[in-house]
């Protein structure tokens, strides 16, 4: 192989695959990226084997070849380059490439690009369309929502579903539940739900930032694949095999009090609140008096520490109303809603509450209570 490039866009090239590369691993060809040409471009392709990144960038090919390079290392060097053309040579004899660039000349050993991990293709199966910038906001809304532990596998995952012209995606850790609905470009042929990683979509989520094109997804429940496919790079992905919890169930259908509040006042009270409560088991206690005029109250003490409190307006309706959360799952959700206004919705101290954006229906928010003495 020879071919050359200029720095910047050989070390973005680097940077999106680089998230792909094995850290932990039994194969060690894993924490290489694959280099090759393709069509007059250079491909860059990097897998954990749960997860492949590629992407092509431009490139002057004088010669046809491929090769795996250790992806740190060849990273590091590519980064501490200025700006200047980079010439590229492989050898085989042993494998290797040499890299060129002004006055700097570097040569890493690699291994036989036939070694590295087949990457699926996802030619058949369910496709859909779907708005950059929509789908940075459901994944932005989700994710964080989900299982980081492996107990439950399933857990780990984000639900998506496909009907109509609309998706849904959904997350749950056991403590809390997150729901957005969103439109496709076009509507698919037929429904259809997989259990996508988490850490897929976190990984998609960071490449969705350039991209203003719509996002072409194509689904293979059958082989448990999934690609997503935007402006020069390719995710292809394994789905979570078995069955996501019913959580439509887990969403209360009525609620007896409802607080309207102004999303900053009410992370910036969490957030003051999350300090206290660090030393209490992240306790953060929500009082909701109805007025003229209602307010929230909130606060967090730790016996040891001391205690803080915060009181803001809002529109009450129903009577008075007590809960507990953990901090960080309210700062978590209040963070990602764009909406001014939230509405908090409570049943009883025992029951989950509910946080939805005052402006949309797309997002709901599901948090399971933490039970403390009043």
């Amino acid at each position: 192989m020879n071919v050359s490039c200029l720095q910047e866009t050989l070390n973005k090239g680097l940077g999106i695959v680089g998230r792909a590369v094995a850290t932990r691993t039994t194969l060690p060809i894993t924490q290489n990226v694959l280099m090759s040409t393709d069509q007059g471009r250079l491909k860059l392709t990097a897998t954990n084997l749960e997860v492949a990144i590629s992407t092509w960038i431009g490139a002057t090919v004088e010669e046809e070849g491929d090769i795996t390079i250790p992806a740190r290392l060849l990273s590091e060097f590519v980064g501490s380059l200025q700006n200047e053309k980079v010439d590229m040579v492989t050898t085989t004899q042993p494998h290797a490439i040499t890299l060129t660039s002004a006055r700097y000349e570097a040569r890493i050993i690699g291994t036989d690009a036939g070694e590295f991990p087949p990457i699926p293709t996802v030619e058949d199966g369910i496709t859909a369309k779907i708005d950059a910038g929509v789908l940075k906001k459901a994944i932005g809304q989700v994710v964080f929502a989900a299982a980081t532990e492996e107990s439950r596998p399933v857990l780990t995952g984000v639900k998506l579903e496909l009907e109509g012209d609309g998706f849904t995606l959904a997350a749950a850790d056991g403590f809390r539940l997150a729901v957005h609905k969103g439109k496709l470009v076009e509507a698919v042929a037929e429904a259809t739900d997989v259990i996508i990683p988490a850490r897929t979509l976190n990984e998609l989520n960071r490449l969705l930032g350039d991209q203003s094109d719509p996002v072409e997804l194509m689904l293979s429940p059958t082989r448990g694949q999934a690609l997503f496919r935007l402006n020069n790079v390719e995710v292809v992905s394994q789905l979570i095999q078995g069955a996501f919890p019913n959580y439509a169930q887990l969403i209360p259908q009525s609620y007896t009090t409802k607080a309207g509040l102004k999303v900053s006042e009410c992370l910036r009270a969490a957030r003051t609140a999350a300090i206290f409560a660090r030393d209490s088991s992240g306790i953060v206690r929500l009082h909701i008096q109805d007025g003229p005029p209602g307010s929230l109250q909130v606060l967090a003490r730790a016996e040891e520490v001391g205690e803080n409190s915060a009181e803001m307006d809002a529109e009450v309706e129903g009577g008075e109303a007590k809960i507990a959360f953990n901090a960080k799952y309210l700062m978590d959700v209040l963070g990602v809603i764009e909406s001014d206004d939230v509405a908090l919705e409570v049943t009883t101290p025992s029951s989950p509450g509910v946080l939805r954006p005052s402006d949309t229906e797309d997002y709901i928010h599901v948090i399971m209570p933490m039970f403390v003495q009043w």
